[in-house]
């Protein structure tokens, strides 16, 4: 039988399977990440190392799984954060209005006039790298985004019958929003948080081939990708495998974000 929605089901699949990976750890290759072997070096998959070996013998398996779990908790913090902070702010101003609605709402354009990897890279210059400047800068960015995101569904729902009820019977701001405002927004959020977290593997995957994000010794698949351009011609498999995997944690997410939409959409519900 068809599933209905099988865009969905396969972001499911994938990002489980990734996660999954990601929370065993070194368990799916049986080597450390960064246990070196020289003699193994540049060596092509095989059935003892079965994503090949690197430059310094290193299990390009065991690093890809730990740069998993770096590429994932650098992006849902930094997603998190930015949907608290953002969010907030966005549903905050639209239900005040005002002044507070003008100022909020320009600050965030002005962020908005930056590109967004080049917004990154500028506060990562400033913080400093590394995980922590990472997920700040990736939040930053983001942060935006929710704002406007939530902005416009709150201001529709802020004259909701329901609302105006809530507001009658003489129910707090912060009341309604928790209650009322917050659980109708809940599939947009949802669709937004998965596609952001799309995006966010990519940028953390850029910052750190620039190295200006996680830095050494702790594994990172954007620095395994800068770091096996100069071997390409001796042994490709490191770049292969570890674009892949940058590739299959941006798809996952896509498909998941896409597949909530079409599912919780109701415009896109029923369609072709």
């Amino acid at each position: 039988m068809r599933p209905r929605n099988p865009i969905l089901w396969i972001g499911l699949v994938l990002v489980a399977i990734q996660a999954l990976a990601a929370a065993v750890g070194p368990g799916v290759s049986g080597y450390e990440p960064n246990a070196q072997d020289i003699m193994a070096r540049l060596q092509g998959p095989s059935l003892a190392h079965w994503w090949g070996t690197d430059n310094f013998g290193r299990d390009v398996l065991s690093r890809a799984v730990a740069g998993y779990r770096t590429l994932f908790t650098i992006s849902a913090v930094s997603v998190m954060g930015a949907l608290v902070v953002g969010g907030t702010l966005g549903v905050v101003a639209a239900w005040r209005g005002g002044w507070f609605d003008e100022v909020a709402m320009r600050l965030m354009d002005v962020l908005f006039a930056f590109p967004l990897i080049l917004l990154a890279i500028g506060i990562v210059a400033i913080i400093g790298p590394g995980a922590m400047g990472t997920s700040i800068a990736i939040g930053v960015v983001y942060t935006p985004i929710f704002a406007r995101i939530l902005r416009g569904p709150t201001l529709l729902l802020r004259d909701a019958e329901y609302v105006i009820a809530a507001r009658a019977i003489g129910a707090a701001d912060w009341r309604i929003m928790r209650d009322h405002l917050v659980p109708n927004l809940a599939p947009v959020i949802l669709v937004q948080v998965s596609l952001s977290l799309s995006t966010a593997i990519l940028v953390e995957a850029s910052l750190s081939f620039l190295g200006l994000g996680t830095q050494p010794p702790t594994a990172s698949l954007g620095r395994m990708l800068a770091e096996s351009r100069n071997f390409l011609v001796l042994s490709p498999w490191p770049a292969v495998f570890a674009g892949l995997a940058i590739l299959l944690a941006a798809l996952g997410f896509n498909l998941l974000g896409d597949g909530l939409q079409d599912r919780l959409d109701p415009r896109l519900r029923n369609r072709t």
